[in-house]
């Protein structure tokens, strides 16, 4: 009987157990499959989790297994208007607005945009040495103005051809004229180029992409390029002196006002604010401020590819330090780092002839600068 006793007891504990392995094998197929549809096409009211509402796939894979298209966070005290695909038709849409709740998220990768206003054999008939990229938004007609009649008004600069173009977005300022007033522009001037992203702060690595996406499909024979904001005083015949200066290499070369061991900034408060879903790490690589850098035109094809491996976030400047990382490379200090400068309290003539970069407060004031540095006699005086 005692021996009987522990087996009259497991008799109903067999069946039992077997329930609850079933059910458990149960739950994971069903975990399963729920992860599965997570992941290929979430459906609506799965999003609404507040979990699943916040956070989203990056990386959008297709089935050769690399990455279509790139996403990332945007804080959601920013109000700027976006584009986002449609997972189910792959088309585009403007939002005109942004939800005061939860975050949203850009597209990023480059090729997803197309160019509406092109001038895509530009490079063929010049040949240009250097190509200034200008990002610049759509309404600001006198930067652009401005920078024609000072460091891009001529192509021949000691010795060397200069291309300055301009790089738009889409306005997100509801002027139904504006459009037309661009394609006027162009025929008149021949040097925008515009892409149907949505023309934000929020957008400027999506538009420093863009940039090199052009410059790498359009312009791929010139030596070298430069990124510069439209609110700078560049001296132009300095910046093609120091590319030819003997030792400047010619491909794989990244230089202007380097940034060492930047701290990310956390305070949401802040223009600059990056989140930790964004970019993890607590400092940015070493980059060149987005002010003006200049590069070798072996590097855009290359930025572009690697970045489908970078999850993007929204300081272009560190984002390409990022880019130059993942390739094995690093920035190059100038041959004369001091020449690359930021601010200045006052307006000097001697000073302003022998820098390449300035950041300026007004079209008005590069207009002002630029006649009195070329205007006759010496501009130091012994």
């Amino acid at each position: 009987m005692k021996r009987q006793l522990p087996e009259s007891l497991s008799q109903p504990r067999k069946p039992l157990f077997h329930s609850c392995f079933q059910i458990l094998c149960l739950c994971c197929l069903l975990l399963c499959i729920l992860s599965y549809t997570l992941y290929s096409s979430p459906a609506p009211w799965l999003e609404s989790i507040p979990p699943l509402k916040h956070y989203s796939k990056v990386f959008k894979q297709d089935a050769n297994n690399k990455v279509k298209s790139v996403s990332f966070y945007v804080h959601p005290s920013h109000r700027d208007k976006l584009r986002v695909m449609n997972e189910d038709t792959q088309q585009f849409t403007t939002l005109t607005t942004v939800a005061p709740t939860g975050p949203q998220y850009h597209q990023a990768y480059a090729p997803n945009y197309h160019f509406i206003m092109d001038n895509p054999v530009v490079c063929k008939s010049i040949f240009p040495f250097l190509v200034l990229m200008v990002p610049v938004a759509p309404h600001n007609v006198a930067a652009r103005n401005a920078i024609r009649q000072t460091w891009a008004n001529s192509r021949a600069v000691q010795g060397k051809v200069v291309l300055t173009l301009f790089m738009l977005g889409l306005s997100g300022r509801g002027d139904d004229g504006q459009q037309e007033k661009l394609k006027q522009e162009n025929l008149q001037h021949h040097d925008l180029i515009q892409s149907d992203f949505m023309d934000t702060y929020l957008n400027l690595t999506i538009k420093t992409m863009v940039i090199m996406d052009w410059l790498a499909t359009r312009c791929p024979t010139a030596p070298y390029a430069m990124k510069i904001d439209s609110d700078m005083f560049l001296n132009i015949d300095n910046l093609v002196i120091m590319l030819q200066k003997p030792g400047i290499p010619k491909t794989n070369y990244l230089t202007g006002m380097l940034m060492w061991n930047r701290p990310v900034v956390r305070s949401k408060n802040s223009k600059w604010y990056v989140p930790e879903e964004m970019y993890p790490d607590p400092e940015y690589p070493t980059y060149t401020l987005g002010m003006g850098y200049v590069f070798s035109n072996d590097l855009p094809g290359r930025f572009v590819e690697v970045s489908k491996s970078i999850k993007p976030f929204n300081i272009e400047d560190a984002y390409i330090g990022m880019c130059m990382k993942m390739l094995g490379l690093a920035p190059t200090s100038p041959p004369d780092p001091w020449q690359f400068k930021a601010y200045n309290t006052q307006y000097n003539r001697c000073e302003y002839s022998k820098i390449i970069t300035y950041i300026l407060g007004s079209s008005e004031e590069l207009m002002k600068y630029w006649t009195d540095l070329k205007k006759p006699g010496p501009p130091c005086q012994d």
